[in-house]
């Protein structure tokens, strides 16, 4: 095959992959959003009895075949950007599931998010072949991976407490709106990490793993935490997804290579393109993509909220009783004279009622 239809083949497949990953995360939106909000193993049970669910993980899949398939046959540097147009795709899919208009706000966000995620990786790929990590490097990867998406999981780098403003709580708005950017970092740097780990299994497979060549346990004990940071990253998206489609899903795609080029960047003896410059554009780059952000989260239209319906009190209610109810009610609540009007619609009967209320309180 010459360049030129490789790559053809290799944007093409792109795009494919963009709409998968693009279907996949609008069915976990609305999957969340028709979810009662639960946790622990009562909603991981009720995650793997819904047909939604494993019709987005069949297109996450299909997203990444098309990805790798991409990447054999374009270089990365063209196969990387194509991939942040899932969050192009997404805000139409994702508005049009729910019967509304794309924002401006939103679009505006998408395109802020869209130009630093493309810096991003621009300057992100290895200047040239990084090793992979030595088995050591691999376990410390993970051990140190699992901490901080534990903190970020149960709120405490995000912050949960969020003073007494309304609708800042954490179940309010705002607090689902922050634990779901929480839970979207979290989800985002274990996909780097699984992909950081596949290097090094791959390595392990082929015997050119650093260090001393590992034995069969050590292998599968690399393959085991793939799966686990693999499937975590699953889970973690779909738990951002509560707080909405268009921020978490741009969190998710910021932090996946932003934690592959930190762990590139101190381990593998990589560094940015471009040298100095290199680390400019990545630091301009990533505060575009976090004005990027904010827009998405202030740009999709805020769920009506359900205010509690306030509870009758004994003040409130006794006159609309004593109104509509019959004269032992008037006599309970301690009314002893019935109004002058009804009295005289009442006729000659009324006021003897009135006088045998007044005789008996």
């Amino acid at each position: 095959m010459n360049p030129a239809t490789g790559t053809v083949v290799a944007v093409l497949l792109s795009l494919v992959s963009a709409a998968g990953y693009a279907l996949a995360a609008v069915a976990q939106s609305r999957l969340a959003a028709a979810s009662p909000a639960q946790d622990g193993r009562g909603a991981l049970r009720a995650l793997l009895t819904r047909g939604q669910w494993w019709s987005a993980v069949g297109l996450n899949a299909a997203g990444a075949l098309a990805h790798v398939a991409a990447l054999h046959y374009g270089p990365l540097t063209l196969v990387q950007p194509l991939g942040a147009l899932t969050l192009v795709a997404a805000l139409p899919l994702g508005a049009y599931a729910a019967r509304r208009r794309v924002t401006r706000t939103e679009w505006r966000g998408a395109l802020w998010t869209l130009a630093g995620l493309v810096g991003l990786v621009a300057v992100t790929g290895p200047a040239a072949p990084g090793e992979a990590l030595s088995l050591r490097e691999a376990l410390v990867v993970a051990a140190a991976t699992a901490l901080l998406i534990a903190a970020l999981a149960s709120g405490r780098l995000h912050g949960r407490e969020h003073g007494g403003a309304r609708g800042a709580g954490p179940d309010g708005a705002g607090g689902r709106a922050s634990r779901g950017l929480g839970h979207a970092t979290a989800s985002g740097i274990a996909s780097g990490v699984a992909s950081a780990l596949t290097q090094t299994l791959t390595a392990a497979l082929a015997l050119e793993l650093p260090g001393r060549q590992p034995v069969w346990w050590q292998t599968a004990l690399l393959a085991v935490l793939i799966s686990g940071f693999a499937t975590g990253g699953l889970l973690l998206s779909q738990a951002a997804y509560r707080g909405g489609l268009a921020a978490p899903l741009a969190v998710v795609n910021l932090s996946n290579p932003a934690a592959a080029a930190i762990i590139g960047v101190a381990l593998l003896g990589e560094t940015f393109r471009a040298g100095a410059w290199g680390w400019l554009v990545a630091a301009g780059a990533s505060l575009v993509a976090a004005r990027g952000v904010v827009l998405l989260t202030k740009g999709a239209p805020a769920e009506p909220a359900r205010e509690p319906e306030p509870a009758p009190s004994a003040t409130a209610t006794a006159p609309e009783a004593v109104g509509r109810g019959s004269l032992r009610a008037r006599a309970h609540w301690g009314v002893r004279t019935v109004p002058a009007p009804r009295v005289a619609e009442l006729g000659p009967r009324g006021r003897e009622a009135e006088m045998t209320l007044n005789s008996s309180s």
